[in-house]
C-alpha cells in the first residue's frame, strides 16, 4: 500500500469513532443505551442488521470458497436472504408487539431467570469469543498489505509484515470504544456509514476486476469445471436448506437481531427490517463474490482466504485499497459493536435485576464498564481462535450450537405451551449431541472404536455438513414439537406476556428519528468529495472515479432532500 492508502484508513478510523462519540450525549437512560429510545427509522436498524452478518469473516471465508468452488458461495449468501423474508412474515413484527427493549427482557418474563441467566452467561462470553475470530480474520488482510522494516515496533519477525496480534487488539480497541461512547445510536448509525463505505468500494473493484479478467466471456470459458454449479458435494442442496434454516432460527431470535426490531417505533417497521435484510441478502450476494470468482481466472493458486483482498489489490488504483480495507474494517466493527452493545444491555439488565436499587445514570455507567469487560473477551478470541482454524470454528458453532440455544426463543413468541424445564432440556440437549458427534463419534473419538458404531461413524465421516445439521438442527426441532404436542396446558408465564403485548398495543408509538438521515447526506457528501480527490492522482482511472463520486453526490442531495420536506412535514403537524 502507498502512503495515501494509510492516510484512508486513519481518516476512516477517526471519522467513525468521531461519528459514534456524536451520540453520547443521547445516552439519558439505559434504553437509550441499548434500544435508541425505540425511535431508529426502520431502514436504519435494516442496514444495521444487515451489517450485523458481514464482518472480515465474510470475505475470508465465503470469498475463499467462491474461490475454490464458485458461484455456490453465491447460492450460501442467498439462503441468508430467503430466511429473512420468512423471518419478516413470521417473527420480526412478534418481537416489537412483545413491547420489550431486548430478547432478554422478553425471556425473563416468558420464562423465568434461571434461563435467561445461563443465557447471558454463556451466549455473552460465547458470541464475545467468536467475535474475536472476525477480528482475527480482519487483521490477516490487513496485516498482509503491510509491510514494515526489519525492527519496527509493530512488525511480526517472522513474516516482516505488521504483526496480527497487534493489529487484533488496536481494532478491538476501536470497536469497544464506539460501543462505549456512544450505545445504540453510535453502532446503529456508524453500521449505516459502514453499509456505504462497503457497497462503494466493493461495487468500484467490479469493472475494473472484469476488465482485468478480459471480460464476462473470457472469464467463462477460462473458469474451472463445475464452477457455476449452485451446489457441491460438501455443500449440497440439503446443507443450503439446513443453512437457511439455521438462518431464519439466527435471523428471528439472535439476540443482536430482536434488538433491531425492537428499537423502531411500530411492529409493521420491524417487518420492514427483516424484508431489508432479505431483498439485500436476494440481489447482492453476487456482486460480493464477483471479485473473488473473478480473480480463480486471474491467479489460480494463491491461499482462498487471502482471495478477496489480492483480487482488490490487483485492480484498485491508489488510495481505493484503503478505502477497501476501510470497508471491510466497517463490516467486522459493525458485527462486533452490535454484539458488544447487545450483551452488554443483557448484563445489564441482569445488574439491574439483582441490584434493583440503581437509578438510570447508574445503570448507563455500568454497561460502559460491562462494555470494556466484554470488549476484553474478543481480544481473546481474537488470539486464540486462529489455533483452532478460523473457517472450521465458525460453521461448526453456527449449525451445532445456535439453534439449541436461540429456537427456544422463537418458541417463545408463538407457543403457550412451552415451559421453562423444555427450554433447559432442549438445550442441554443440543449440546450433548453436539459433543457426543464432534468428539465421540468423528475425530478419532471414543465411540470410533466400537464396532457397533462404525457405519455411524463411517457415515459422518464422508457427510459431516449434513450431520452437523441432523445434530444441530432437527434435533432441537424435534423435542419442542413434541413438548408442544404432549403438553395439555397454558403456561402461567404466556398471561404475563399477553398483559405486556396488550399494554404496548395500547401506547402511542413514537416517531422516528431524522438524525441519521442528516447524517448520512452528510457523510456520503464526504466520500463523494474524498473519492474525487483521489480521482485527481489516479490519471489512469480518473473517470470511473469521478463517474463515482458524482452517483454518490446526487444520492446525498436526495437524502438532503427527503430530509428537508420531512422536517417540514412534521412543523406542519
Amino acid at each position: 500500500m502507498e502512503k495515501v492508502d494509510y492516510i484512508v484508513i486513519i481518516l476512516y478510523a477517526i471519522g467513525i469513532v468521531a461519528a459514534g462519540m456524536i451520540f453520547s450525549g443521547k445516552m439519558k437512560n439505559s434504553k437509550d443505551m441499548f434500544a435508541a429510545g425505540g425511535q431508529s427509522p426502520w431502514w436504519v436498524s435494516g442496514l444495521s442488521a444487515f451489517m450485523t452478518c458481514f464482518s472480515a469473516g465474510t470475505f475470508v471465508i465465503w470469498g475463499g470458497i467462491a474461490y475454490k468452488y464458485g458461484i455456490v458461495a453465491v447460492v450460501i449468501n442467498i439462503c441468508y436472504g430467503v430466511a429473512a423474508m420468512f423471518v419478516g412474515k413470521w417473527v420480526a413484527g412478534k418481537w416489537r408487539k412483545a413491547g420489550v427493549n431486548s430478547a432478554s427482557e422478553y425471556l425473563q418474563i416468558r420464562y423465568g431467570s434461571s434461563i435467561v441467566q445461563f443465557y447471558t452467561w454463556l451466549k455473552g462470553i460465547m458470541v464475545m469469543f467468536v467475535t474475536g475470530g472476525s477480528i482475527y480474520a480482519l487483521s490477516v488482510i490487513v496485516s498482509a498489505l503491510m509491510p514494515l522494516p526489519e525492527g519496527h515496533l509493530l512488525v511480526d519477525p517472522a513474516t516482516g509484515f505488521l504483526s496480527i496480534p497487534i493489529t487484533s487488539i488496536i481494532i478491538c480497541i476501536i470497536v469497544i470504544i464506539i460501543a462505549f461512547s456512544g450505545g445504540l445510536w453510535a453502532v446503529l448509525m456508524t453500521d449505516v456509514l459502514q453499509f456505504v463505505i462497503l457497497t462503494v468500494s466493493v461495487v468500484f473493484v467490479i469493472p475494473l476486476i472484469i476488465t482485468k479478467a478480459g471480460g464476462i466471456d473470457n472469464f467463462i470459458n477460462n473458469a474451472p469445471s463445475g464452477f457455476f454449479s449452485p451446489v457441491t458435494s460438501e455443500y449440497s442442496w440439503w446443507f443450503m436448506i439446513g443453512w437457511a434454516t439455521i438462518n431464519f432460527v439466527s435471523l428471528g431470535g439472535e439476540w443482536a437481531f430482536v434488538q433491531r426490531y425492537v428499537c423502531v417505533p411500530k411492529s409493521k417497521d420491524a417487518k420492514k427490517v427483516a424484508y431489508l435484510i432479505g431483498v439485500l441478502y436476494l440481489v447482492s450476494p453476487l456482486f460480493w463474490m464477483i471479485p473473488p470468482l473473478i480473480y480463480r481466472t486471474i491467479e489460480a493458486n494463491v491461499n482462498p482466504e487471502q482471495a478477496y483482498i489480492l483480487a482488490c489489490k490487483e485492480v484498485l488504483p491508489l488510495g481505493m485499497i484503503g478505502l477497501m480495507i476501510a470497508a471491510m474494517s466497517s463490516a467486522t466493527a459493525s458485527m462486533a459493536t452490535t454484539r458488544l452493545n447487545v450483551f452488554a444491555g443483557a448484563f445489564t439488565e441482569f445488574y439491574k435485576r439483582v441490584v434493583r436499587t440503581v437509578n438510570e445514570t447508574q445503570l448507563v455507567f455500568v454497561g460502559r464498564l460491562i462494555t470494556i469487560v466484554l470488549g476484553l473477551i474478543i481480544i481473546a478470541g481474537a488470539l486464540l481462535i486462529p489455533q483452532y482454524g478460523y473457517t472450521s470454528f465458525i460453521i461448526d458453532i453456527n449449525t451445532l450450537l445456535y439453534i439449541p440455544l436461540v429456537l427456544p426463543t422463537i418458541w417463545g413468541l408463538f407457543s403457550k405451551k412451552i415451559k421453562l424445564w423444555g427450554v433447559w432440556f432442549t438445550t442441554v440437549f443440543g449440546f450433548v449431541s453436539a459433543y457426543v458427534l464432534k468428539f465421540m463419534l468423528a475425530n478419532e473419538g471414543y465411540l470410533t472404536n466400537i464396532d457397533l458404531f462404525n457405519p455411524l461413524v463411517v457415515w459422518i465421516s464422508e457427510n459431516s455438513r449434513i450431520a452437523d445439521m441432523v445434530s444441530g438442527v432437527i434435533g432441537p426441532f424435534t423435542i419442542l414439537l413434541l413438548f408442544e404436542f404432549f403438553s395439555k396446558k397454558e403456561d402461567p408465564k404466556w398471561k404475563e406476556v399477553m398483559e405486556l403485548r396488550q399494554t404496548f398495543e395500547k401506547e402511542k408509538p413514537l416517531s422516528a428519528s431524522l438524525m441519521p438521515l442528516k447524517m448520512l447526506y452528510i457523510t456520503i457528501s464526504i466520500i463523494a468529495i474524498a473519492i474525487a480527490l483521489l480521482a485527481l492522482i489516479n490519471v489512469e482511472h480518473m473517470q470511473i472515479m469521478f463517474s463515482f463520486s458524482i452517483a454518490l453526490a446526487i444520492i446525498a442531495y436526495l437524502a438532503y432532500r427527503y430530509l428537508k420536506n420531512a422536517k417540514k412535514k412534521i412543523r406542519v403537524q
